[in-house]
């Protein structure tokens, strides 16, 4: 089993250019493991961990409804905003500045072959994150997703996750607000949950802006140690 994980951080760019590395990516994958059921060919299958920022984008996800995207295609343009609907799971989201956004594809046969427990890590990575900052954040049960002052009036969401699996091979990802514009989670109902707010994290530290350079270092930490992987950097693919 390969656990080593090429990580690719693509700083800031445009979402439908990252999907669509994410799908060669994810690609290649399969194609080696059915060669390798079809042709025992005995073939190692790589592992991707891509960090990204994009540029104002609400996506849809397979399961979503349109309606919770609360304004017009005009209104998306006046706002420097694009939307997509992609193969996902989860319904719509927003993606921009100042969110740190991670897409591992991975083939979780070389892991665990669990998806439950895949987006269980991943909800722990960002959770042991924030409580580096002095932040108690937890699940929802029933949602996706990291959230603060679950069952309470106050209830928000920090990270929202949305993934896509094919013979456990993973896409698309999570999305941990850190300097986000909540303004924009007002154009939409976000992951289709009503009466429930959206938060990032320098407003709940009270600070003008975090660092996300550190916050993506203590990101990276913890998915190492929860996957028990490497990381392997400034590799070409």
């Amino acid at each position: 089993m390969n656990k080593n994980i090429i990580l690719l951080d693509l700083g800031n760019k445009d979402y439908k250019e990252t999907w669509d590395y994410q799908e060669k990516l994810f690609k290649e994958i399969l194609d080696t493991k059915i060669k390798n059921r079809r042709e025992d060919a005995g073939l190692e299958t790589p592992n991707y961990l891509l960090l990204v920022e994009h540029p104002h984008v609400f996506t849809l996800g397979k399961s979503g409804d349109l309606s919770n995207l609360l304004v017009s295609e005009k209104e998306l343009a006046e706002k420097n905003a694009s939307f997509y609907k992609i193969n996902r799971g989860g319904d719509i989201t927003y993606h921009g500045p100042g969110q740190i956004v991670g897409y591992p594809i991975l083939d979780l046969a070389n892991f665990f072959t669990d998806i439950h427990k895949y987006l269980r890590l991943l909800e722990e990575m960002v959770i042991l994150t924030l409580a580096e900052y002095g932040l108690k954040a937890e699940r929802s049960p029933g949602e996706t997703g990291v959230w603060f002052d679950v069952g309470t009036p106050f209830a928000r969401k920090i990270c929202a996750l949305g993934v896509r699996a094919s013979r456990w091979v993973t896409m698309h990802g999570f999305a941990f607000n850190v300097n986000a514009d909540l303004g924009y989670f007002d154009l939409m109902i976000p992951c289709g949950i009503k009466d429930k707010a959206v938060t990032s994290l320098n407003v709940e530290l009270g600070t003008a802006k975090a660092d996300e350079t550190e916050v993506k270092a203590k990101l990276l930490k913890h998915f190492k140690a929860l996957f028990e992987a490497e990381f392997l950097e400034n590799v070409a693919s």
